[in-house]
């Protein structure tokens, strides 16, 4: 079984699919770090020097290299389930879970580390910070909708877990029937 946690960067899916994994005892996959070893450089500077086109299809190539892995929580990049067919890829070899938070949330979480994120680095001011994340969330939302379970606004990492372990159980009694 795979589970692939979808959602806008800043929204948690590398420290909650760590702990997801340790709780189910599976193998862990973060998408980014592994697009960023296999390349030998940080996935800014593959936007810097081969920019977006080129990252998005190694970014593929590295979504369907998880699906040889069984047993694994897959922490996906915020833009991996909007481009080609990724997130039909992933509802057919997992189980998708969106972690969703609004737009002002997830500025107040990325605001610290914009630096970092390809994405928002050329936006200068707070109200511009807000705008852009607002605009690409929008944009990016219908994708990350298509998930199997959403989970809006999650509070606690534990109670993120339990509601995901329910959801993975009850799917196994179906399957099972």
């Amino acid at each position: 079984m795979r589970i692939f946690l979808v959602g806008f960067m800043g929204s948690g899916k590398s420290s909650l699919g760590r702990k997801l994994a340790h709780r189910l005892g599976f193998s862990f996959i973060d998408l980014d770090k592994m697009i960023e070893e296999k390349e030998g450089r940080s996935i800014s500077e593959i936007f810097e020097n081969k920019g977006e086109n080129s990252f998005r299809e190694i970014e593929h190539e590295c979504l369907k290299q998880t699906l040889l892995v069984e047993d694994a929580v897959i922490s996906t990049g915020g833009g991996t389930p909007c481009f080609f067919n990724n997130m039909d890829m992933i509802n057919q070899n997992g189980i998708s879970v969106y972690i969703k938070f609004n737009s002002g949330m997830l500025a107040s979480r990325l605001s610290k580390d914009k630096g970092k994120r390809p994405l928002l680095k050329h936006s200068d001011n707070k109200k511009d910070f807000q705008d852009h994340i607002e605009k690409l969330l929008s944009k990016r939302e219908k994708y990350y909708l298509q998930s199997q379970l959403i989970l809006d606004k999650p509070k606690r990492t534990n109670d993120i877990i339990i509601v995901i372990s329910e959801y993975l159980t009850s799917i196994n009694k179906k399957i099972k029937k």
